[in-house]
């Protein structure tokens, strides 16, 4: 599986990621797909709705594949049991930590305090389900196809941009919480120097302490990106070298030096 290219890109170099668990792959995903919503909203366009509602669509889908909310509010406590034994020790931020533990309690009410249904209205949208339905169909949400959705698509942008934000609204909580969730993983990350000699790396894990996430940094520019496949035990990988879309990518043969950040 190909680590995939974090959002942020600082100090010159590029960051992959790699999820070790289904339960942060699912993590992961929401975080994207929200991100996307909110990006095509924004633009104010119908062809920026249209990319909107198949992100919230896809939001509506992982949600629906186990008690994503469940492991979500695990996730916060286990957190705020770690954060708040760091009150005791010395040399702690106190100022910044009580921040972090008030965010996360937060965050964590409020998605504790939704009700039991609280997507139901989203699920049992017949506007929004007639979208998923023809979706399946390359081309299936034309303006003939779906005469609703394309007058709803030319009101104003004021007006649409209101509804769909409160739709992603239901979906907010959850993916605040799960933004927030990630954050912490990504500055709890141990990070230490590699090499993979003649492109190939492999690696075995602390089984006290499994971990949740890779990521692996690279200079950019350097015209390489990592495929990566293993379990929170163990992994490996192999550094590809890019030459453009119509050529197949191949391992380089040469040693790779990389950072390479663990976060559990």
């Amino acid at each position: 599986m190909t680590g995939a290219a974090d959002k942020s890109r600082t100090y010159g170099e590029s960051v992959f990621e790699q999820p070790l668990s289904e339960r942060l792959r699912i993590f992961l995903r929401l975080d994207f797909l929200y991100s996307q919503a909110v990006h095509h909203n924004q633009t104010g366009s119908a062809m920026g709705a249209r990319a909107a509602v198949a992100s919230l669509l896809d939001i509506i889908a992982v949600t629906q594949r186990g008690d994503v909310r469940a492991d979500v509010l695990k996730e916060l406590e286990r957190n705020l049991g770690v954060l708040n034994e760091y009150q005791n020790r010395p040399g702690i931020d106190l100022t910044k930590l009580r921040g972090v533990i008030s965010n996360l309690v937060r965050l964590r009410d409020e998605l504790a305090n939704l009700s039991s249904n609280w997507l139901q209205p989203l699920r049992e949208s017949e506007f929004l389900a007639a979208i998923k339905h023809r979706s399946a169909i390359p081309g299936g949400t034309c303006e003939f196809d779906l005469h609703d959705y394309s007058f709803w698509l030319s009101e104003p942008d004021e007006s649409r941009m209101a509804t769909f934000a409160n739709w992603l609204g239901m979906v907010r909580p959850l993916c605040d919480a799960i933004a927030e969730l990630l954050w912490l993983l990504r500055q709890n990350g141990r990070a230490r120097s590699e090499v993979a000699h003649g492109g190939v790396f492999n690696v075995n894990f602390d089984r006290e302490t499994p971990l949740q996430l890779l990521r692996i940094k690279l200079p950019m520019g350097c015209g390489l990106y990592p495929e990566v496949s293993g379990t929170h035990y163990r992994c490996s990988m192999r550094f590809m070298e890019w030459s453009n879309v119509g050529q197949r990518p191949k391992q380089t043969e040469t040693d790779v030096p990389f950072t390479l950040i663990c976060c559990s």
